[in-house]
């Protein structure tokens, strides 16, 4: 039957119930995995073993469990884990590899606010039924919507991308990370390299929280001339640690990123402000000191540092200037020049949970930065978009990326239904990588984002077709053995259509179309037929932006992979960025034309595969 129980008395009578089960009849007293209950939602896990990991099962609907692990009665980490009550969706897996030989222990204890509604008949056991010891813990992908090309993390929640570093030949992607589930929480950077941004190697976590609190987002630069005394070329991460505050730290690696040292004087930077957080850093030649842009309610604060460990206030900057729905978070500051002339301008990324088309969406500013302020060019009222899909947040910028590019990524997905998604083993991939510049256009100064040059070698073989549309014209079966990955290049020329539209279907007539409005002067992407879309009320949702007046010309690129699309407009101008999951890939396409026609001067498909 249910019951409803009060909170004290639920996590007594749950946890207790369970571990007496296991202990009572599944373990032997010389198990090397022993529970023993301790009363009152006290309940006590003891490993001895030379195995590399205790496996956790999870249920992702279960409350949280906070788990203490214990090595010589001291305790080396805590974390939250939603262990499975009624049923497993996966296992987690803690690593015992730093403690062989050693007796370590796991103290557990429900630590849920609020009242929760769980039947208690006695074969709910799942967690108690499946804990288990092992050498290896399998990463072997489960998942149909893991995406082919687009970075994801083994396993685990990710959000944020964090510390982008280039250094040695190596591109460093770190990222707000979960090793304990697949919904957020225990912040860590979790990290992975590559040398060309699309081949990643998987490392270990990076950073891990510590008694200043979980680790949330910040960036990492290399400090060529041993500001910081850490050692010349030395990576330093600078981050925020949340706990009752909120306050920035830093940590330095001397291997090239492989391992962290925290510093023993942390925090370096703290404040009376609540939401006081994402620090991203770089150096200032003009100046010879580093700068730090933290997002601080909503606005921009900039500080100075000669060593990354003594900061001063300088300015801020926010107020009344662009969209102000919610918090301001990961900013990134940086210069550009401005296409075809020989001027430069700064740029101030943004991101907040109040975008177009609701929550999560990253605006950007013009104008010009001394070392000490940042001032806008826009009018106040003016809010810029740097992507108009639904997907595409907490955009960030590599540092000390080669021939000085300017490369960012995104975190590909939204707070409003992140934690729903359809996959379990992991939630969340990120953006391609996209070269960022700047252009003129109409009096104002707008950002380009294009897909950066290394995605090219991802093509396969294409074949190239072109036609007229007056009316509808289908193309079936785009590539052979489509799997889900790839891009389509078109060139557009309207001949005096309304609506310029092609829609990507599957035999189960799932469909993502888009389409440009003549009349309307916009590009359009429709998701409510992409297939599940029911997971979250806010899902299901059409995207749009403005696009240039009096363009008959369009080129288009779109990046398909297995639970996404995003849409470039000539060469970057704009960009729209949304999450689908079909049941089966988009395999044909259909163009359309209504109020006239239109030439398709390039068709293009390149099956992707890395």
């Amino acid at each position: 039957m249910n019951v409803f129980l009060p909170v004290k008395q639920l996590q007594t009578f749950l946890i207790c119930f369970i571990l007496m089960t296991i202990s009572v009849s599944t373990r032997a007293a010389d198990s090397p995995l022993l529970i023993k209950n301790l009363g009152e939602g006290h309940c006590l896990v003891r490993v001895n073993t030379s195995q590399n990991y205790l496996l956790l099962p999870v249920e992702d609907a279960s409350p949280d469990v906070r788990i203490s692990m214990i090595v010589n009665n001291k305790e080396v980490k805590n974390f939250d884990v939603r262990l499975a009550i009624h049923k497993v969706d996966y296992f987690v897996p803690v690593d015992l590899s730093d403690f062989s030989g050693k007796t370590v222990s796991f103290k557990f204890k429900m630590n849920s606010n609020d009242p929760i509604r769980v039947n208690l008949s006695p074969d709910n056991t799942a967690c108690c039924k499946e804990m288990k010891l092992s050498d290896t813990f399998d990463t072997t992908n489960r998942e149909k919507f893991r995406p082919t090309y687009h970075f994801s993390p083994l396993y685990g929640w990710m959000n944020d991308p964090n510390g982008m570093v280039y250094k040695d030949g190596e591109y460093h992607l770190f990222y707000q990370y979960n090793p304990y589930g697949s919904k957020w929480g225990n912040m860590n950077w979790g990290h992975a390299i590559s040398k060309d941004l699309v081949n990643w190697e998987h490392r270990p976590v990076a950073i891990a929280p510590d008694a200043l609190g979980t680790i949330f987002s910040g960036s990492a630069v290399v400090d060529h001339n041993n500001t910081a005394g850490f050692g010349a070329g030395a990576i330093i991460a600078i981050y925020t640690q949340n706990s009752d505050r909120q306050v920035q730290s830093i940590a330095y690696s001397t291997d090239n990123g492989r391992t962290f040292t925290k510093y023993e004087n942390n925090p370096v930077l703290v404040s009376e402000a609540r939401d006081f957080r994402d620090p991203k850093v770089f150096w200032y030649e003009a100046t010879k000191r580093w700068i730090m842009v933290l997002a601080v309610g909503q606005e921009m604060q900039i500080f100075s540092s000669p060593n990354l460990k003594d900061w001063a206030f300088e300015s801020s900057f926010g107020e009344g200037y662009g969209a102000h729905g919610n918090v301001w978070e990961c900013p990134d500051l940086f210069e550009l020049p401005v296409e075809g002339t020989n001027e430069k301008k700064w740029v101030l990324l943004c991101s907040l949970g109040d975008g177009p088309f609701g929550d999560s969406a990253t605006q950007y500013f013009i104008g010009s930065f001394d070392g000490k302020k940042f001032s806008c060019d826009n009018q106040p009222n003016v809010t810029k978009w740097m992507d108009w899909g639904k997907d595409h947040y907490a955009t960030v910028t590599w540092s000390d990326a080669p021939d000085n590019r300017r490369i960012a990524i995104a975190w590909m997905s939204n707070w409003q239904y992140a934690n729903d998604v359809p996959t379990s083993q992991y939630r969340s991939p990120n953006s391609i990588p996209r070269d960022l510049s700047l252009f003129a256009i109409d009096g104002g100064i707008y950002l380009q984002s294009a897909p950066s040059p290394e995605l090219l070698k991802l093509r396969g073989v294409s074949k190239k077709r072109s036609f007229k549309v007056n009316g509808t014209r289908i193309v079936k079966d785009l590539i052979p053995n489509n799997e889900g990955a790839y891009e389509i290049e078109l060139s557009l020329k309207n001949q005096q259509a309304e609506i310029i539209g092609f829609r990507l279907y599957n035999d189960k007539g799932e469909e993502v179309d888009m389409q440009y409005d003549m009349k309307e002067k916009k590009f359009s992407m429709d998701r409510r037929k992409s297939g599940e879309v029911n997971f979250n009320e806010n899902f299901p949702m059409l995207t749009w932006t403005a696009i240039e007046e009096d363009k008959d010309e369009m080129k288009l690129r779109l990046f398909v992979d297995r639970s996404s699309v995003e849409a470039f407009g000539d060469g970057g101008r704009f960009a729209m960025t949304n999450q689908v999951f079909p049941s089966e890939p988009y395999n044909h396409i259909s163009f359309y034309s209504k109020g006239g026609a239109y030439k398709v001067d390039s068709f293009v498909v390149y099956k992707l595969k890395k």
